[in-house]
This record gives structure tokens, sequence and C-alpha cells, in this order.
């Protein structure tokens, strides 16, 4: 999520940049007549709009995947034959476990790894509904003053 979140907000950054030399520009081009307030107050408006938008949408695709997680979470990527092997290695340090012994331990383990990585993408949900619950009110609340005329 983070490294996705830096991606949308470096070119979010230029965007707001470029937004605002622009809103700059034409604001001294204005004449002193009350216009330029009126300007600058539509752009933050705007801008705010912008911002907390593009925060839901990022907050919306990462509950997406958080929930995919959830209800697909990644298959553990350790085989038997695998995990088989390390108590081969271990040499007679401890006593001889069974094929359906080791199976069992085995099965437990990837057991326990499929519940922390759905444990993780609750986690995850959580945060991510943060993303929509926090701005989605500010978003609400610009609108109807841009909707109102300020």
């Amino acid at each position: 999520m983070s490294g996705l979140f830096i991606l949308l907000l470096i070119p979010l950054a230029i965007i707001v940049l470029i937004f605002l030399v622009a809103a700059f520009l034409k604001a001294r081009s204005i004449k002193k007549n009350g216009e330029d307030g009126e300007m600058i107050k539509k752009v933050y408006v705007y801008l705010i709009l912008f911002t907390t938008l593009m925060m839901v949408i990022g907050g919306s695709v990462a509950v997406f995947m958080a929930a995919a997680d959830i209800l697909t979470p990644t298959p553990y990527y350790q085989t038997f034959e695998d995990y088989k092997l390390r108590f081969e290695k271990e040499g007679d340090a401890e006593p001889q476990l069974s094929d359906a012994e080791i199976r069992i331990q085995y099965e437990a383990m990837v057991e326990n790894e499929k519940e922390r990585q759905i444990q993780r993408a609750k986690n995850s949900l959580i945060k991510s509904f943060g993303w929509i619950v926090i701005p989605l009110p500010i978003f609400i609340f610009y609108q109807r003053q841009l909707s109102k005329g300020f």
C-alpha cells in the first residue's frame, strides 16, 4: 500500500504545483476588483476536493485488495518435501519422526501461516477504511460549499 501511495503522491504533487502556479499567474493578471480573493478561494476548494477524492479512491483500492487477501490468502510456498528435508538434515539431534508426524506438523504450520495472512489482511482492511472514512466528510463538506456558490 505504501509503495502505491508514494507512486500516486509524486504525480499528485506535480499536478498540484502546476495548478497552483497557473492559479497564481491568473490571479496576477486579474484586475484588483475583488476577483483575486474569489480565485484563490476557488483554487483552494478545488485543491481540497481533488486531494480528498484521491485519498478516497486510494483507500477504496486498498480495501478491495485487503478483502481479496482475506477471501483468498496467498498459498504457503514451502512444499511438504522441502519441509521434510529439514528434518533429514538435522541428523540425530532429535528422535526421528515418522512421515505422518511430519505431515501433521507441516499441515499445522501451513494453517498457522494462512491464519497469520488473514489477520494481516484484516488489519490492512481496517487501516484502509481510514483512508475512506477520514477524507470523505471533508470532501462532502467542500462539495456542498461549491454547490452553494461560496
